[in-house]
């Protein structure tokens, strides 16, 4: 089976290529934004005449949640009407679409884990951009699976685990909030889901939640790193409730995972194993 990955140079497409390896049945298509442009629709069309994909893997996307409440229309391009064309092209070719979506577009206020069923009320303009995108997905084909997850970090990338490591290395004093509740989610976990997902030609499409077991605040988050590296008596870090943002950011964000955990037979990793296995493997 060929199986392309856009936005292959973010984290999630650096964590596909690394798990990759084990997969030597599948043939890979690791296109970042420079080498394919999916917010050009003759680009898509040129490449999927060319490569007909079995599976695409959708990591592209605009990320950057401050930014987008000034670049609204840049965030949109990306995450929406690119997604409705490459959609299109899926849909086209009989390619099957992996896509990957977000807990903002929750707007935090129900305080237990939200299932795919509950109401989608983003708060700010990446999450209204990525729940369009969803949208375009869920009319224009069938043959889909939208995953959902949260607070992706890595080894690989500018993310709050590489930035907490760093800060601490430099003896930086770190003020963390408190106020936001989510789950840290480790990106090898959700690319070793994708691609056993691929590898078993799995036809239960829909919408799935996947993000790590479990819940934090930013601060636990950052407090548990320090302490797996020792460097908690090196660094200053403070719990600060509030910390001004331009986006407004969902209060509470877990994600139910009964859903894929059921459907898939899988186990979810907690999110503290999985911090903890990262930062050994890191070392």
């Amino acid at each position: 089976m060929k199986v392309l990955v856009t936005g292959a140079s973010g984290q999630l497409g650096k964590c596909l290529q690394k798990h990759s390896q084990k997969f030597s049945e599948l043939e890979f298509l690791f296109e970042t934004s420079q080498t394919l442009d999916i917010t050009s629709e003759e680009t898509l069309a040129r490449f999927f005449n060319q490569h007909q994909p079995d599976f695409c893997v959708n990591c592209a996307a605009y990320t950057n949640v401050e930014k987008a409440e000034s670049e609204k229309a840049l965030a949109f391009q990306v995450n929406s009407e690119a997604v409705k064309s490459l959609a299109e092209q899926c849909k086209t070719h009989g390619t099957k679409l992996i896509h990957i979506s977000t807990d903002y577009v929750f707007d935090g206020l129900k305080f237990s884990p939200y299932l795919e069923t509950d109401s989608e009320n983003p708060i700010n303009i990446y999450g209204a951009s990525k729940l369009q995108g969803e949208t375009m997905i869920s009319e224009q084909m069938d043959r889909f699976f939208i995953l959902r997850t949260s607070w992706l970090y890595s080894e690989f990338g500018h993310n709050f685990f590489n930035t907490i490591l760093k800060k601490a290395g430099e003896g930086a004093d770190l003020n963390i909030t408190t106020e936001q509740i989510g789950t840290p989610t480790n990106a090898n976990d959700l690319a070793i889901f994708i691609l056993n997902l691929i590898n078993v030609k799995s036809d239960a499409f829909g919408l799935y939640h996947y993000s790590n077991q479990g819940e934090a605040s930013w601060y636990d988050f950052a407090r548990l790193i320090l302490e797996e590296k020792q460097l908690k008596d090196q660094v200053n870090l403070k719990a600060t409730f509030s910390y001004p943002t331009k986006a407004k950011r969902p209060k509470f964000s877990v994600l139910d995972k009964s859903k894929v955990e059921h459907t898939f037979k899988t186990k979810v990793p907690h999110w503290r194993e999985s911090l903890i296995g990262l930062l050994k493997e890191v070392e």
